[in-house]
């Protein structure tokens, strides 16, 4: 009896040994591959310089004006994938609608543009400064957009930047405390900046990781500026 006990036993952890570790053999079908990267764009060096371009150049500019009339730092911007050029770039515009955050005001900008001037949304690629919150990560989704590619994670925009709501509002709603989602589903791929930067070879990646550097430090003043700003009159229920 104790031999056979033995041997169910053995056969059981055998059982959940093997099927751990196909588990962990198994790519992770939430996360985008480098296949999936290269259905937005061929080559993902000249991507990130892109797409860090836009923000140094077009998003920051406007928030850096935003900031100080009391809007809070986050930006967006739409570009084509056929050659990476802008569509719209914006900003973070709450103190006039609370709803106008940097994605929402991006899309608001994008459907604004002359139907036979503007590409389809699925022929796009869809920026934004920071992690979206659950109404944008919606408005992204409802846009038609199939992809993101953020700069600054739930927890930079909680942390260093003092703005706590994205990952408050998915824990008390949803009761996600960590604020994660699928990367990859069934409507979006979405990236990270500093992941892709980190997947990148050495050269490439030390002179990304200055222009990252360099950006952390604008957006900590931007952020210095909201923080001192926010209160002076602006309607924005969540500050």
């Amino acid at each position: 009896m104790i031999r056979t006990s033995v041997t169910l036993t053995l056969t059981l952890l055998t059982s959940l040994l093997m099927a751990a570790a196909v588990s962990a053999g198994s790519p992770n079908e939430d996360v985008p591959t480098e296949a999936d990267l290269a259905d937005i764009a061929k080559d993902k060096v000249q991507l990130i310089h892109r797409l860090l371009t836009v923000i140094e150049q077009e998003i920051v500019p406007l928030t850096q004006a935003g900031v100080r009339r009391g809007n809070k730092l986050f930006g967006g911007a739409v570009l084509r994938k056929s050659d990476l050029s802008t569509v719209v770039a914006v900003t973070n515009s709450e103190t006039g609608n609370p709803l106008l955050h940097g994605e929402i005001a991006a899309i608001n900008a994008f459907y604004e543009v002359p139907r036979d001037k503007r590409p389809p949304a699925k022929d796009c690629i869809f920026l934004c400064t920071h992690e979206p919150c659950p109404l944008c990560l919606s408005g992204i989704t409802w846009g038609g957009f199939d992809n993101f590619f953020y700069l600054f994670s739930y927890e930079d925009t909680k942390d260093a930047f003092n703005i706590p709501h994205d990952l408050k509002m998915q824990e008390e709603i949803f009761r996600v405390k960590d604020g994660s989602y699928a990367q990859k589903n069934y409507y979006w791929s979405s990236w990270g900046l500093r992941e892709l930067i980190a997947s990148c070879d050495e050269k490439d990646r030390r002179r990304f990781t200055t222009r990252l550097h360099s950006l952390r430090e604008t957006y900590n003043e931007m952020s210095a500026v909201y923080q001192r700003s926010k209160d002076k009159g602006a309607e924005i229920p969540l500050k």
